[in-house]
Order: structure tokens, then sequence, then C-alpha cells
């Protein structure tokens, strides 16, 4: 019984511990997922990548098909720029140069068929 008691305390810290905090999203991309989800699904379908930059945290989100621009938020929400997309497919070009490497982690894919 003198183990279980310990074992029982590591489990339910464990528990505790919230892994997700990394991946959840601020709520205005929240919302944005949920507009999504409300839509016809895109072709390809929608994702939601965060971005970690120079020691900022940006939201990345795609755009259905072809010719339209794929937006880059800052954790207000605000469009910064789209990185990508468009006629030519090289965004809006006012994206900032950004100085070291950036971490792109997908927080979201719409897996609606």
């Amino acid at each position: 019984m003198k183990i279980a008691h310990p074992l029982l305390l590591l489990f339910l810290s464990l528990l505790s511990c919230d892994d997700d905090n990394e991946k959840d999203p601020i709520p205005c991309i929240d919302e944005k997922i949920t507009e999504l989800q409300t839509k016809e699904v895109q072709n390809p379908p929608a994702e939601v990548w965060k971005w970690e930059a120079d020691d900022s945290v940006y939201y990345y989100i795609t755009s259905d098909c072809c010719d339209q621009f794929n937006y880059l938020y800052d954790e207000n929400c605000v469009v910064i720029c789209a990185p990508d997309g468009g006629f030519t497919g090289n965004g809006d070009r006012k994206c900032p140069t950004f100085n070291g490497d950036i971490t792109k982690t997908l927080i979201w894919k719409d897996d609606r068929k």
C-alpha cells in the first residue's frame, strides 16, 4: 500500500500536465477555425499553422485553391501579410524579414471529406 500512494500521486500529476497548451491556438484563431468548419471543405483542405519566429508567434491559415493568398496573422488576429499564394504564388511581398529560423507547427487541419 505504501507504493500505491506515491504511484497514484505521480499518475494524477501526469494527468494534470497540459501538453496540448503548445498546440492550442488563441481564441480569435479558434474562431477562424470554427468559421472554416461551417463552410464547405476547401480544396486542398484548410490548415492552420503556428509559426514561431524572432520571439513572436504568428498563425498561418491556408486559403481555398487557386490564386488566393494564404494569410499570416499576429497574436491579435491582425493580418500581417500573405507569405504565399495569389496569382504569382509569391504572396503580397509585405511580410517582415525574419532573422532566424521559423518553427512551424500544424495545429489544425480540416479532416472532413
